[in-house]
């Protein structure tokens, strides 16, 4: 996808077209070397060659290639909230979040850029547009995109400083003996698979992580939680859980499969996201309801998920 910029001023210092250019208006010089670069001193066309002076009305017009790494695909998005600044979706499971190893079709960053075009800012990352935060392929719910720069600096900086609240609904295994709890570990790529994280109790290793959860119905072989991450690590309620002895029902990674449900999907759903708008500063919240998902396996074992 090509961005056309048209861009007119008048030359402080002298030199070469694109050295004055790429000092005084921080044009890339590789634009020059592009076929599609037109260029006009005083009005009258010139050479990517030519010399300027001080005083001299430069006027250049070119394309960009935005996002060459990514192309649009018209995939729907299920829309929460949206307004300038942000869109909140309730991100589909199944759907990846951006291209990565061996894919680079079919994910929201392909439906973004179909959705906003060559007019969509991103960040230093052009297969990334708008992502500030991820959740796994597997994983359903919650996000909230930047829809420009400024708004993406300042949504980043409030999930690294961890300003932001994030729950999830989650079906796993076993009985709780307690009706909440809190896990904190750090958490490390699991030397043995470059697929899997796991949790360690070794300060010096991984990264911190915190996780705590609440049980919304206990059933036969399995609960129904509501989980916040007070961190952001890749995987964690799902190492975290998996690590006390409950993973998740359909967990293809840290689970084994169920013959109660041998069909199960991963069974967790970003249900909640507290965030601060990066213009107005007003605190949003937005919510989910238990997906049909989880009503299907909750409904089979006779549960009562009104408290979700």
């Amino acid at each position: 996808m090509k961005r056309h910029h048209s861009l007119s001023f008048t030359a402080e210092g002298e030199g070469r077209i694109d050295a004055v250019a790429a000092r005084e208006q921080d044009i890339p010089r590789s634009v020059f070397s592009s076929d599609s670069v037109s260029i006009a001193i005083n009005g009258r066309p010139a050479k990517k060659s030519a010399k300027v002076k001080a005083g001299d009305s430069i006027a250049i017009e070119y394309d960009e290639e935005v996002f060459p790494s990514l192309e649009a695909e018209d995939i729907p998005l299920d829309t929460v909230y949206e307004d300038d600044d942000i869109l909140v979706i309730d991100k589909a499971q199944g759907i990846a979040v951006h291209p990565g190893a061996g894919l680079h079709s079919g994910t929201v960053a392909n439906a973004l850029l179909s959705r906003y075009g060559e007019d969509f800012s991103t960040s230093e990352d052009d297969s990334r547009p708008g992502i500030v935060h991820r959740l796994d392929k597997d994983t359903s719910g919650l996000m909230v995109i930047a829809k420009n720069l400024e708004a993406h600096r300042r949504l980043q900086s409030e999930f690294q400083r961890h300003r932001t609240v994030k729950c999830y609904y989650a079906i796993a295994k076993g009985f709780f003996t307690s009706s909440e709890g809190e896990i904190g570990t750090n958490i490390e790529r699991d030397p043995r698979s470059r697929k899997r994280f796991r949790a360690t109790d070794n300060p010096d290793r991984g990264k911190d992580a915190r996780t705590s959860y609440r049980v919304l119905a206990q059933m036969d072989g399995y609960a129904l939680l509501l989980v916040r991450i007070h961190t952001g690590r890749t995987h964690q309620i799902r190492v975290h859980l998996q690590s006390i002895g409950h993973p998740l029902l359909g967990d293809p990674i840290y689970s084994r499969p169920d013959a109660a449900f041998p069909d199960a999907t991963l069974m967790l759903h970003a249900c909640r996201l507290e965030i601060r708008h990066p213009s107005t500063g007003e605190m949003m919240v937005f919510s989910t309801e238990l997906p049909d998902r989880f009503r299907a396996v909750m409904d089979r074992l006779g549960a009562d998920y009104g408290h979700a």
